[in-house]
């Protein structure tokens, strides 16, 4: 039998940013996987600026950036070409201190991960290794969850762990085992899927593009270095598979390319749903990603939203397992990220009605209506902004449950100077004095010698909200801003009783 603090089942994406989050406190895991090496070919294709500081704070932002490339724009067309709705991205930066929006190749970024993790000497990786079945032992604080794993042999094992996280995917065995539905969207949409490498990129789109046709709704978008995505609606009565015959594929794309601009190296039939699980936390097991939410692409927030579900349950089930936090806290994990999976769902899928509309009337008014729009200066809805529901922070003190933003001083990150964990920053020393907590990692006035960089934009953070000090959650999210003392004294008393 293996016994560990954390079995995290699913080595993707969220999986493997999990389990490296939970390496970083130094929390025993053991994270298992179906398959035995990473799938060599793009699935997901867009991280927003919160995902790569969280590659940041996994050591991992060269190999992120070499992984991906910054999208200057997203636009909705016509068939004829005119511009609907146009989102300009490259020449912002995000509250998170990086442009909005990035194209990556996921197996690069997924060996990155993988390899981070045999920096941290408590967790361990089984490959080829599937789950079988869940049961949980004791109860309260006493809790243990029993699973029967089995690897590529067959060969059968025993895991007793404290808490199971499904990072399982779609179809996801830890969800099933506990029985768990999902509420339904009613959104569900077959289209083809084609990757492909480039050969002339100075013949592609410089932005991504969601084209608006009646007779075939297209999606064109760019993907990591060197590489490209075309994606086809599947129009009602016909056959997917027909769809990945190399003829269709080539008529498909002859609008795009000419021989040789590409080479195709992945063709696969998706189909783009809208689902949410009713529980994310049964007892010690939880669900993060797709086992707990999917979202259709249109808004490029899937794989974000799973990355963000591990950062949220990481710091907790860290608090949770040094004995520092009830385990109440884990239950602020859903009610926390439900609200904005919930928001970028319907926006993705209000965006997919736009694009999906095959009646060739309603299309021609939706064009009208969106020309008509634009022609008058209008600017599009802008996706959601990152924020957290109700749950462990200081309600009713100003950003609380917002990002704390970073700042970027001579190309030094202000995360990278703070480090890992829990902040309090406040304006002058005098203003924590004699305070300490082993709850926050980091204690520090503006105006000591570590902050003296960044002390215009905090101090500016700090006059805007009005207070003379902030504390940060270990997620980067706002706690609360007012006074050291308070904010210090409400934390411990949050994390202990899960009080919001």
């Amino acid at each position: 039998m293996i016994k560990t603090d954390v079995l995290v089942v699913g080595l993707g994406p969220v999986g493997a940013t999990l389990a490296n989050l939970l390496g970083q406190q130094g929390v025993r895991v053991l994270a298992v996987e179906r398959e035995t090496s990473v799938y060599p070919l793009p699935r997901a294709a867009h991280f927003d600026a919160e995902i790569m500081r969280v590659w940041q704070g996994l050591g991992l932002l060269t190999e992120a950036m070499a992984a991906s490339r910054c999208a200057p724009g997203y636009e909705f067309r016509t068939a004829g070409g005119e511009t609907l709705l146009r989102y300009d991205l490259g020449d912002t930066i995000a509250p998170s201190g990086f442009a909005p929006s990035w194209m990556f190749n996921q197996p690069d970024l997924e060996r990155g991960l993988r390899a981070r993790l045999a920096d941290h000497p408590t967790v361990e990786v089984r490959l080829g290794v599937r789950l079988d079945n869940l049961e949980s032992l004791g109860a309260g604080d006493l809790e243990r969850v029993r699973a029967t794993i089995f690897d590529s042999q067959g060969k059968p094992g025993v895991v007793e762990s404290r808490f199971v996280i499904g990072c399982d995917g779609a179809k996801s065995t830890v969800r099933k085992a506990l029985g768990i539905a999902n509420f339904d969207y009613a959104f569900d949409e077959p289209w083809l899927v084609i990757d492909a490498k480039i050969n002339r990129p100075d013949r592609l789109p410089s932005v991504n593009l969601q084209i608006c046709d009646p007779a075939r709704p297209t999606s064109c978008v760019m993907m990591g270095p060197g590489r490209h995505r075309w994606e086809f609606m599947i129009r009602p009565g016909e056959d997917p598979q027909s769809f990945l015959d190399e003829h269709k594929i080539a008529e498909l794309l002859r609008p795009w390319v000419r021989d040789g601009d590409v080479e195709i190296d992945r063709k696969a039939i998706y189909r783009f749903h809208g689902l949410v699980s009713n529980e994310w936390r049964r007892g010690h097991v939880l669900l993060a990603g797709d086992a707990a939410h999917q979202t259709p692409p249109f808004a490029g927030q899937g794989m974000c939203s799973g990355i963000r579900d591990a950062v949220n349950v990481a710091w907790k089930l860290g608090h949770v397992l040094r004995g520092e936090a009830d385990e109440r806290l884990l239950d602020t994990y859903q009610s926390e990220r439900e609200p904005h999976v919930r928001a970028l769902t319907e926006f993705s899928i209000a965006m997919g009605r736009v694009v999906c509309m095959a009646d060739r009337e309603e299309a021609a008014q939706r064009d009208a209506f969106f020309l008509a729009e634009r022609a008058r200066g209008a600017t599009p809805v802008p996706l959601a902004e990152p924020s957290v529901g109700p749950g462990a922070f200081l309600r009713d003190t100003p950003r609380a449950g917002a990002i704390f933003p970073q700042d970027s001083v001579n190309g030094v990150l202000l995360d990278d100077i703070l480090g890992r964990g829990a902040w309090l920053i406040a304006r002058r020393a005098e203003d924590f004095a004699g305070l300490e907590s082993p709850l926050v990692a980091r204690i520090d006035a503006i105006e000591g010698r570590a902050l003296a960089p960044f002390a215009a934009s905090l101090t500016a953070f700090l006059d805007e909200v009005g207070a003379d000090a902030v504390l940060v959650r270990p997620d980067r999210y706002i706690f609360g801003a007012g006074q050291a003392r308070d904010l210090l004294d409400a934390y411990g008393a949050t994390l202990r009783g899960s009080k919001s």
